[in-house]
């Protein structure tokens, strides 16, 4: 039978300052991982204090960081990526901060330009399937409905 593997508090400190330090990290996802290695509360806590003290661990940088990838990444609208980061317990003025950075200007140029590349990509000659396979692509992807109806209004007749 397979024992499980117990860590010391510097260990565990150490493994989880690499995983911080690999990719920006949630406080969820850093709590998760120390109770997957089966450390107790007193420990997590004591872990979790000393990473944000030394700036392994910071929300409202991985917030931003976040927002930034995955909608430049997955082509994720705003209301997908509040989504999201509310599942990881994100919280409310870090999600509000990090959807900040991503400027209107820069979020309708970026829908229009992958709008037009979907409208091209759809191979589908009746335009109601069409239009519906358009809208149903984006709003799975967190775009706002408005923007997207708009759109498949303006590029499919």
């Amino acid at each position: 039978m397979q024992t499980k593997k117990t860590y010391t508090l510097q260990e565990a400190t150490k493994k989880l300052e690499h995983y911080c330090a690999y990719q920006e990290r949630c406080h969820k996802e850093v709590v998760q991982k120390l109770t997957d290695m089966y450390m107790i509360p007193e420990a997590i806590d004591v872990i979790v204090v000393h990473l944000i003290q030394h700036n392994f661990l910071n929300e409202e940088r991985f917030a931003k960081t976040f927002v930034r990838g995955k909608f430049k990444i997955k082509a994720w609208g705003r209301r997908r990526l509040a989504f999201e980061l509310k599942q990881k317990d994100v919280s409310k003025v870090n999600i509000n901060q990090a959807l900040a950075t991503i400027s209107n200007e820069e979020y309708i140029e970026y829908f229009s330009s992958l709008a037009d590349k979907k409208v091209n990509s759809i191979k589908e000659s009746n335009s109601f399937k069409k239009k519906k396979k358009f809208i149903d692509y984006f709003l799975y992807r967190g775009w706002e409905s408005h923007l997207v109806y708009e759109k498949a209004n303006e590029l499919i007749k």
